[in-house]
């Protein structure tokens, strides 16, 4: 019977994960707690735990298990702070395009992001002022729908990695994404956007 060996994460893999993932982990924590001070608590307490407790996991584990620790102690923070936002938006039905398929919002958010080639002045600006209002709603979101959003779109996870990471089934991630492309797309009609 053949013996399987499974490579541990070296103190250097450990490190220089931790150094890869700070800069995103921050970002992303950032739009959820909408405070710099308090973001960078809650990353550095995750890479604690990571390093702490599993940093003798296999290398190919880290990711998955740091965004749980992340999202964890996003959500811990949110109780201590007793901020927790419990309101849902009461959402249209954007889930859809013209013609009937359903709204792929990151090849959307990456025409706004992405500057073409032969793009005007003003088609900057306006992608520009696009993007930073998208950012500023997805602040608004609530909490487990930004956070669902974020692991989706900005985390580029698939769903059943979401759904680990969020500590929920698959059903509710999509639920979640739903309703935060949902009211992304109103928010940003509402103020003349085209989405």
């Amino acid at each position: 019977m053949p013996i399987w060996f499974v490579t541990l994460a070296t103190e250097k893999e450990l490190s220089d994960f931790l150094k890869n993932t700070e800069k995103r982990a921050f970002k992303r924590t950032l739009y959820h707690v909408r405070n710099e001070e308090s973001s960078l608590d809650i990353v550095q307490d995750s890479m604690i735990k990571l390093a702490t407790h599993y940093g003798d996991k296999p290398v190919n584990e880290l990711p998955m298990l740091f965004q749980r620790i992340l999202s964890n102690t996003t959500l811990d923070w949110f109780r201590r702070q007793k901020t927790r936002n419990a309101l849902f938006s009461n959402m249209g039905d954007f889930g859809t395009d013209a013609d009937g398929e359903d709204f792929d919002f990151l090849e959307n958010l990456s025409t706004f992001s992405e500057p073409g080639l032969s793009e005007s002045s003003e088609d900057q600006t306006h992608r520009k002022q696009v993007f930073h209002q998208i950012e500023a709603e997805i602040q608004e979101l609530p909490p487990r729908q930004r956070e669902a959003f974020l692991l989706r779109y900005w985390e580029e996870m698939n769903l059943s990695e979401t759904a680990v990471a969020m500590g929920c089934t698959e059903g509710s991630v999509k639920t979640h994404c739903s309703r935060a492309v949902q009211a992304l797309s109103k928010a940003l009609r509402a103020k003349g956007f085209n989405t």
